[in-house]
């Protein structure tokens, strides 16, 4: 096998961690929506997500005022609702209206759900350790919600720029993880 270089800031998409997801966070009086890619689980029980934040988005100072969100997980059915939300801020524009999105009262945050994603994490700041070095967010599900009509969810990748890839074909290979 003959390998080639490859650039180090193409390595994201290489390792890309799971799905796009849509965080909901509640300030000044109204919740807002960022699209967010770089998490990951960081612990089974309770369940831990390790996200990144940058310290540019209006959703940054939301969670760390706030202290608690929701993780929305779509399917690519609303694909173009969820690259739309990542392309625009939620300083001055309700997400929520701009894009179709329906807010759901969750049951232990002030953030909402989003009803037109499949799951929703219901979530708490645990740990703000790496945020001013890395803007590296440990939240905490308080609670998780997903659509019993939903079977096999095809959810949204970013592979950086302007590519992604839809989840695939599902196979079942014997694995200790329960």
């Amino acid at each position: 096998m003959a390998l080639k270089c490859f650039p180090l800031s193409k390595v994201y998409g290489l390792l890309e961690p799971g799905p796009v997801v849509l965080v909901t966070t509640v300030g000044k009086g109204r919740p807002d929506i960022m699209t967010m890619s770089w998490h990951t689980m960081v612990e089974f029980e309770p369940p831990l997500v390790a996200c990144i934040i940058s310290n540019r988005d209006y959703s940054f100072g939301l969670l760390r005022a706030g202290k608690e969100c929701v993780i929305a997980i779509p399917t690519v059915e609303i694909a173009e609702k969820v690259v739309g939300c990542g392309n625009t801020s939620g300083a001055k524009l309700d997400k929520f209206k701009k894009f179709g999105l329906t807010p759901t009262p969750a049951a232990l945050v002030d953030a909402p759900l989003i009803a037109e994603c499949f799951a929703n994490l219901e979530c708490r700041v645990a740990d703000t350790t790496l945020v001013t070095k890395y803007c590296l967010f440990i939240l905490e599900v308080l609670k998780a919600w997903v659509d019993p009509m939903v079977k096999n969810p095809k959810t949204l990748h970013h592979l950086g720029n302007d590519n992604f890839m839809v989840a695939g074909e599902r196979i079942k290979l014997k694995s200790k993880m329960k």
